[in-house]
C-alpha cells in the first residue's frame, strides 16, 4: 500500500511542501563510499568454512634466519619447535612472499602457513606498465578505477598487495604466538592489502595487514569466509570490507586508525528481505572482536541480516552505524542487523581538525596515521553510540551504550533518492521497525555512572520504532515504548517525514568533503557554536520576523486590549526562549516545550482579541495557536500516535500564512472609533429690530 493511499487526508498543499524539502535534499552533493563494480549476491549455496589444524600445503618465510630466530626467541617452546621446523622446511621448497604462495594454489581446499616476518609484497609493489598501465575503466570519485573481475585477474597488483582470485576454500594463517607476528604491509602504496574476490571458502586466521589506500582486507563476492584473530591498521579508508558476501564469521579481530570503519560488512547477502524480527539465520556473525580510534567501530551501508554481538567499540567518532545512503550497494535499503551484548562507549574521538588543519591533505604516507591521525571520509555525528541512517526490521538489544557527549541512539530515515531510486512511493521506505530493547545506557558494566548526553536521538520518521523504558534523555522527549514481545509498541507513531529542523541539521550537515577540505558551517558536528549553528540560526530568523509582525499587529490591533498585550508578553517570552533552547543540550527538552507553551498562548491570546475587529485573521491565529499548543504536547508529553506528519510541519505552513496576513493587517490603517450621534445645535434665530 503506498502512503498517498494510506493518508489520503493530508492536504496536497502539505505535500508540496514536502516535496520542496525533498528536492533540497536532491540539490546536496552525492554521497561517496565504497565504488566496485556490479556485483551480485552470493545464492546462498555455500556454507561458514572450519578451520583445518592439518600441516600446511605451502609455507611463505624469509631468508634471513637469524632475524626469524630473534622474532621466535619469546614463543613457548612447543611454538618456537614448529616454527623452527616449518622454517627448515621452507628453506627447502617455500615461498619468500604470500602472493607466490597463493599463485601457487592449484587446487581446493589447500592451507599457507606464513612464518613470523614482516612482508612487503616486494614484487608486487612496483607501478604497472604496458597494458596494465592502460586499463579502460571507469574512475571512482576517490581517483582509483573500478575495475571489472576479468582486469582484476588480468592485472591483479594494479591495486592489490596480494590478490586472491577465484580460489576455493583456501586457508592461510600466520603461525606466529600472536597476530602481530606476521605481518603483511602495502606502505600505502595499494588500495588494498589483501583481496579475495570470488573465493568462497577462504579462512584467514592470526596476522596483521596495514597501510593501504583502502582496505586492509577485503572479501569480495564470497560465499563462506572467516576472518579469525587478524588485526587490521592505518587505512585511508576501512579495516575489514567483506562486501556482497554471505556465510561469513568475523571473531577475535581488531582495528583501529582507519579513515572509515574498522569493520565494514557492507551489503551482506539480503536474506531476510520482507520478513520481520524473526529470521532462519543470519549471513555474517561478527563476534569477540575491538574495534577502535577509527571514525566509526562498524559501518554497515547495506549490511543486512547481520549478527553482531559480544563486541567492543569504542574511543571512535561513532560506535557503529547502519544506513541506506550510498548508492551502488546491492540490498539497499538496510534491513535485519541485530546487536546484542556489545560494549558501545566512550565514541568521542573528533578528527575533523585533520582535515581543517590540511593533515588529510597531504599524500597517506606523511599524514601520521602511525601516531594516531584519522583522515574521517564522511560526515558523522562524533559522540554517538549507535547510528541508523535508513534502517529497517534493525534489533538493538541488551548493550552497555554509555560515555557519550552526543546521544547514545541515533534515528533517521533517508530518502530513497540518495540511493538512486526516484519512485516517489520509496520516499518513506525506511526508518521503520527498529526496536531498541534491555540495553543499559548511561552506566558501565560495574554499574558505575557514566550518562551519554542524551540516550537517544530521533528524527522522527517512521512507523515501529520503538525504545524500552527509561531512557535519561531523549528527544522527542517521549518515545513510543517496545512491548515485552517482538513487535509489540505501545504509543506507536507513523510519520512520514521527521522534525523540519532536524532534516534541516541533517541536510547541512551532510554537505562535507574530505578531499576538498570542505566542513559546513552551522553544523555543530564540526564543531560550530552558538549562533554559528543552523538551529540557532533558524530560531533567530523566526524570532526576528515573529517579534517585528508580531510587534507592529499588537501597537496597531491589540495595545488597547489587556489581553492582547499579555498574549503578546507571553510571546516574546517564547521566542527568546525559543532561541534559548536551540542552543542547549540535546537531553533539555523543557526549554523547547516552553517555548512552545507560551508561543501558543500567545496566538491563542491575540486570536481572541483581534475578534471583534479581524474575525477571519482572529481565527487563523486561533488555529496557529491550537498547532502550537499541540506541538509542545506532542514534543514534551505524548508522540501523537498514527498521524502521518507532525504538528510542526503543519504549524510551520499556518505560521506562513498568518505571518503574511497580520503582516498585511497591521500596515492597514486601524479605523476610526465612530462615536455617539448628537443632535444639530440649532441656529439662533436673528435678533428682532424694534
Amino acid at each position: 500500500m503506498s502512503w498517498t493511499r494510506r493518508f489520503p487526508a493530508v492536504p496536497a498543499a502539505l505535500l508540496a511542501a514536502l516535496l520542496a524539502l525533498l528536492s533540497l535534499f536532491a540539490a546536496a552533493p552525492a554521497a561517496l563510499a565504497h565504488e566496485e563494480r556490479p556485483v551480485a549476491l552470493p545464492d546462498g549455496t555455500g556454507s561458514v568454512p572450519a578451520y583445518r589444524a592439518a600441516e600446511p600445503d605451502l609455507i611463505v618465510c624469509k631468508t634471513d634466519r637469524p632475524a626469524f630466530e630473534r622474532r621466535i626467541a619469546g614463543f613457548p617452546d612447543g611454538l618456537r619447535r614448529r616454527n623452527l621446523d616449518l622454517y627448515e622446511r621452507c628453506e627447502k621448497s617455500g615461498y619468500r612472499h604470500l602472493q607466490a604462495a597463493v599463485d601457487a594454489v592449484d587446487r581446493p581446499g589447500m592451507n599457507i602457513a606464513v612464518l613470523p616476518g614482516l612482508y612487503e609484497e616486494e614484487p608486487s609493489l612496483p607501478k604497472p606498465t604496458g597494458e596494465c598501465a592502460a586499463l579502460k575503466a571507469p574512475n571512482s570519485a576517490l581517483g582509483y578505477q573500478i575495475l571489472s573481475y576479468e582486469q582484476q585477474a588480468g592485472c591483479p597488483h594494479n591495486q592489490n598487495l596480494v590478490a586472491i582470485l577465484g580460489k576455493k576454500n583456501l586457508q592461510i594463517e600466520g603461525t606466529g604466538a600472536s597476530r602481530m607476528d606476521v605481518v603483511i604491509d602495502a606502505k600505502y602504496q595499494k588500495l588494498n592489502a589483501i583481496r579475495a574476490d570470488k573465493s568462497d571458502g577462504v579462512y584467514f586466521r592470526n596476522f596483521t595487514a596495514q597501510r593501504t589506500t583502502f582496505n586492509s582486507l577485503y572479501v569480495l563476492a564470497g560465499d563462506g569466509f572467516v576472518i579469525d584473530d587478524v588485526l587490521t591498521r592505518w587505512n585511508d579508508e576501512y579495516g575489514f570490507l567483506t562486501f556482497a558476501s554471505d556465510h561469513g564469521l568475523y571473531k577475535n579481530c581488531e582495528s583501529y586508525g582507519n579513515g572509515d570503519s574498522g569493520i565494514y560488512p557492507g551489503s551482506a547477502s539480503d536474506i531476510n528481505d520482507g520478513r520481520g524480527y524473526d529470521v532462519p539465520r543470519y549471513s555474517i556473525e561478527i563476534t569477540g572482536c575491538r574495534s577502535h580510534h577509527n571514525m566509526v567501530g562498524y559501518s554497515g551501508t547495506a549490511g543486512d541480516s547481520v549478527w553482531v554481538h559480544d563486541n567492543e567499540f569504542d574511543q571512535n567518532m561513532g560506535g557503529a552505524s547502519m544506513d541506506s545512503a550510498f548508492p551502488g550497494h546491492p540490498g539497499l535499503p538496510q534491513n535485519h542487523a541485530r546487536f546484542e551484548r556489545n560494549l558501545i562507549h566512550d565514541n568521542n574521538a573528533d578528527y575533523y581538525h585533520h582535515v581543517a588543519d590540511g593533515t588529510c591533505a597531504k599524500p597517506p604516507v606523511e599524514r601520521g596515521y602511525e601516531q594516531g591521525v584519522v583522515c574521517p571520509q564522511i560526515s558523522m555525528p562524533p559522540g554517538t553510540g549507535i547510528i541508523t541512517a535508513g534502517g529497517n526490521w534493525n534489533l538493538y538489544e541488551n548493550n552497555w551504550v554509555y560515555g557519550h557527549r552526543r546521544a547514545g541512539f541515533f534515528l533517521s530515515a533517508v530518502p530513497a533518492f540518495i540511493r538512486g531510486e526516484e519512485k516517489w512511493s520509496k520516499q518513506t521506505d525506511t526508518s521503520h521497525h527498529n526496536r531498541y530493547a534491555g540495553n543499559i545506557l548511561g552506566k558501565d558494566r560495574s554499574g558505575a555512572s557514566r550518562p551519554n548526553g542524551t540516550d537517544v536521538w530521533w528524527d522522527g520518521q517512521g512507523r515501529g520504532n520503538c525504545w524500552q523504558d527509561g531512557p535519561d534523555g531523549s528527544t522527542p522527549g517521549t518515545l513510543p515504548q517496545c512491548g515485552k514481545a517482538r513487535g509489540e509498541v505501545s504509543g506507536a507513531s507513523a510519520r512520514l517525514v521527521g522534525e523540519p529542523v532536524k532534516l534541516t541539521q541533517l541536510l547541512v550537515c551532510a554537505d562535507y568533503n574530505v578531499q576538498a577540505r570542505k566542513l559546513p558551517a552551522g553544523c555543530d558536528w564540526y564543531g560550530a557554536r552558538g549562533p554559528e549553528r543552523v538551529e540557532t540560526q533558524i530560531a533567530l530568523a523566526v524570532a526576528a520576523v515573529l517579534l517585528l509582525v508580531g510587534g507592529v499587529l499588537w501597537w496597531r490591533r491589540l495595545r488597547r486590549s489587556r489581553l492582547g498585550t499579555v498574549a503578546s508578553l507571553l510571546g516574546a517570552a517564547g521566542l527568546a526562549l525559543d532561541v534559548a533552547g536551540s542552543t542547549m543540550p540535546l537531553q533539555d527538552t523543557f526549554v523547547p516545550a516552553l517555548a512552545l507553551l507560551l508561543l501558543g498562548l500567545w496566538w491563542t491570546g491575540a486570536g481572541l482579541a483581534l475578534r471583534p475587529g479581524r474575525p477571519w485573521l482572529a481565527r487563523l491565529t486561533l488555529l496557529l495557536g491550537a498547532l502550537t499548543l499541540l506541538d509542545a504536547f506532542d514534543k514534551a508529553v505524548l508522540m501523537i500516535p498514527w498521524i502521518p506528519l507532525s504538528p510542526a510541519w503543519i504549524r510551520a505552513l499556518v505560521a506562513l500564512v498568518w505571518v503574511l496576513w497580520a503582516a498585511a493587517a497591521a500596515a492597514h490603517p486601524t479605523p476610526p472609533t465612530p462615536s455617539t450621534p448628537q443632535p444639530p445645535t440649532p441656529t439662533p434665530s436673528p435678533a428682532l429690530t424694534p
